[in-house]
């Protein structure tokens, strides 16, 4: 079991970056496979990026392929999300969420998939 808290929202003008963290207070953070998901008002829950048990196995959503990069720091328990040229359809809520599992193909993208959520942090675009 783990617990998720995340960080690092806020207002940024269209155009800019922002990098969120999400600490995992498990002892075996390495074992998770970890996700990040936004929903926008009205809208539903959507999935953004993963990154599997390795760095190197990630995912994006292509609406954010080439602005955003997810990364973990396995030694802080810590898993990353850096956001550059943001629009303002990028506003949303953002959650850390994390899996037990390994991500297979199509699976990384459903909310379902993961076992464990963080409470969320407001981002904000402006134009």
């Amino acid at each position: 079991q783990v617990a998720l808290v995340e960080s690092g929202g806020g207002l940024v003008q269209a155009g800019g970056s922002l990098k969120l963290s999400c600490v995992g207070s498990g002892r075996a953070f390495q074992s998770y496979a970890m996700a990040w998901f936004r929903q926008a008002p009205g809208k539903e829950r959507e999935f953004v990026a993963a990154v599997g048990w390795i760095p190197s196995n990630t995912y994006y959503a292509d609406s954010v392929e080439g602005r955003f990069t997810i990364s973990r720091d396995n030694a802080k328990s810590t898993v990353y999300l850096q956001m550059s040229s943001l629009n303002p359809e990028d506003t949303a809520v953002y959650y850390c969420a994390a899996t037990r599992s390994g991500l297979d193909r199509g699976a990384f993208a459903y909310t379902w998939t993961y076992d464990f959520w963080g409470q969320g942090t407001q981002v904000t675009v402006s134009s």
